[in-house]
């Protein structure tokens, strides 16, 4: 069985355990904190980084391009459409988009509010800094209303077909929605196609999740929410 060291928090993790519960894939799950880099991890990955894929043979793929590539050459389904369109239009569309939420709602929402409410959990003496998380609620207002905008116009995020782009938008909302950082009350739109996304299957591991002495904010595994 493939093995994933991931943290339950870590949205590039979840994107790929997305991934693997959509197409059927079965994994050991080893949890870490990349942000202690440890000498296990570091042997592994000099940058610290998750995710890390362990196939069959052992050869650690590193990183969320590499995991993505891997785990579409090695499992997508061959009687059933996988989560890379086919036609070039379309995949360029969902490309886009994945680097939109990867780096850039990445960069400027998420990656502060972990750091904020997570890895200082594990650092003596330091305590989440209002004024950047003032700024990280800030940027994540802006990007969801480029959001709701897309999916006013589509019925998924990348166009009329579900799609790679669709799982990882989900997997960054659903880290900061288990942290308590968004409104889905304003969330418009994007709750819409946030509601429809979290009933599928591949969704009920991300639900489960739990991170110790820190419980998800009400509502956080719930369908109806």
């Amino acid at each position: 069985m493939p093995t994933l060291l991931h943290h339950p928090l870590d949205p590039s993790s979840r994107l790929i355990r997305l991934m693997c519960a959509e197409y059927g894939v079965p994994l050991d799950m080893e949890e870490i904190k990349p942000w202690l880099r440890t000498p296990e991890l570091l042997e592994l990955n000099p940058a610290a980084t998750l995710p890390i894929f362990m196939g069959e043979d052992d050869i650690a793929v590193i990183g969320i391009l590499a995991n993505i590539h891997t785990i579409e050459d090695l499992y997508t389904p061959a009687v059933v459409a996988g989560l890379i369109p086919a036609d070039p239009g379309p995949r360029a569309e969902m490309w886009r988009l994945i680097e939109w939420v990867i780096f850039k709602l990445n960069d400027e929402v998420t990656r502060y509010v972990l750091e904020e409410k997570i890895v200082k959990r594990d650092q003596r003496g330091a305590t989440p800094d209002p004024a950047v998380l003032r700024v990280a609620k800030a940027n994540l207002n802006e990007h969801m209303l480029y959001f709701n905008w897309l999916f006013a116009t589509r019925s998924w995020l990348a166009g009329d077909a579900m799609t790679l782009a669709d799982f990882a938008l989900a997997a960054h909302l659903s880290t900061l929605d288990y942290l308590g950082d968004i409104d889905w009350g304003k969330a418009g739109e994007t709750r819409d196609w946030y509601s429809r996304i979290k009933s599928r299957p591949a969704f009920r591991t991300l639900l489960n999740d739990r991170v110790v002495a820190m419980p998800p904010q009400r509502g956080y595994a719930d369908l109806d929410f």
